[in-house]
């Protein structure tokens, strides 16, 4: 039977923040978690189009916990500011959904220079994902979901020389590097969960072809050329429903099944009900992660690393003595 919306567990008591919930996928997630009892942040740029967000999830759910929070991931000032405005509300995160992205756009720089799509689509949710690290780990079994996109299979891993493509920019190449980017991130980032020791995990997934606004921005703005043009006219006549193609990033933040590193994505790689599907492309995997987490230090500024977990039998009596708090308590996701 496929996993829908229907399927999701309740999961009351649990926080989730989600990247451009102002619309298209982001909006759909944040719909699901909130039916099925999330405290759901709507973290996105523009806030008006984010306020007739949050009114359309209440109109279907009443009862809907939510709130707003201004992010332009084009700007490492933002993220940071963003990310301590959710930290002072929420010690602990449960799932975290690095869903926001551009496609194939004309050639722009960010606030802190950095080509647009490699900046917003990995850059930004590095640094998010980076600042919001403690919350994280402080929940129970946190869950990260980075969403990439069948355009990662026409990605090159970024160039150390050149991550910003200048000189060689060209819409869907800058858009295929960022989401291969996305794509190594979120195995890198399991692989640092697992290696410190941690119940964090990270998933990955790609919601096909689906009709969001995503196409018709691109379209509008000329950089896609007649790729674009055809995006748009076959997401229209052949593609998924937004609430369709958010359903594999749904299923790999609340199936109580799914477990770190696996990818969901349509089961006819464009179309169909979300399911696992295998991790491709892995000849010097690991090389293109270590490059990756290079590459983002140095643009940031920013480290991501997980620290390893502290057990009871490795912390001195002394030490546990002194422990006045215990750590917050959280819901596993998905339990």
């Amino acid at each position: 039977m496929p996993y829908t919306v229907s399927n999701i567990p309740d999961l009351s008591g649990r926080v989730a923040v989600v990247t451009g919930a102002n619309g298209g996928l982001g909006l759909s997630s944040a719909k699901a978690l909130a039916g099925a009892g999330t405290h759901v942040v709507i973290a996105a740029r523009d806030q008006a189009k984010a306020a007739r967000a949050q009114a359309e999830i209440l109109a279907v759910h009443p009862q809907a916990s939510l709130e707003i929070v201004e992010l332009d991931l084009g700007s490492l000032a933002s993220v940071a500011a963003a990310a301590e405005q959710i930290l002072v509300a929420h010690p602990t995160i449960d799932i975290l959904m690095n869903n926001a992205g551009l496609m194939a756009m004309p050639e722009r720089k960010t606030a802190d220079g950095f080509e647009m799509q490699f900046g917003v689509n990995h850059l930004g949710h590095w640094a998010l994902t980076a600042h919001l690290m403690p919350a994280l780990l402080a929940a129970e079994a946190a869950r990260v979901v980075t969403v990439t996109s069948t355009a990662h299979h026409m990605g090159r891993a970024v160039n150390p020389a050149n991550p910003h493509l200048v000189g060689r920019y060209k819409p869907w190449r800058a858009y295929g590097q960022s989401k291969l980017a996305n794509f190594h991130f979120a195995i890198g980032l399991q692989r640092q969960f697992e290696a410190a020791g941690r119940r964090a995990t990270s998933l990955l997934a790609h919601p096909g072809l689906s009709d969001t606004e995503l196409q018709a921005t691109t379209v509008a703005e000329g950089g896609g050329g007649w790729m674009a043009g055809a995006s748009h006219f076959l997401s229209m006549k052949t593609g998924m429903t937004p609430d369709q193609g958010a359903m594999p990033q749904l299923r790999a933040a609340t199936d109580p099944a799914a477990k770190g590193g696996e990818f969901y994505a349509p089961r006819f790689i464009n179309n169909g009900a979300a399911v696992r599907r295998p991790i491709m492309r892995r000849f010097r995997l690991q090389h293109a992660i270590d490059s990756l987490w290079a590459i983002s230090l140095a643009e940031t500024k920013i480290p991501l690393v997980v620290p390893s977990a502290v057990t009871p039998s490795a912390v001195a009596p002394s030490a546990l003595a002194r422990s006045a708090v215990a750590p917050p308590a959280a819901a596993k996701v998905g339990a």
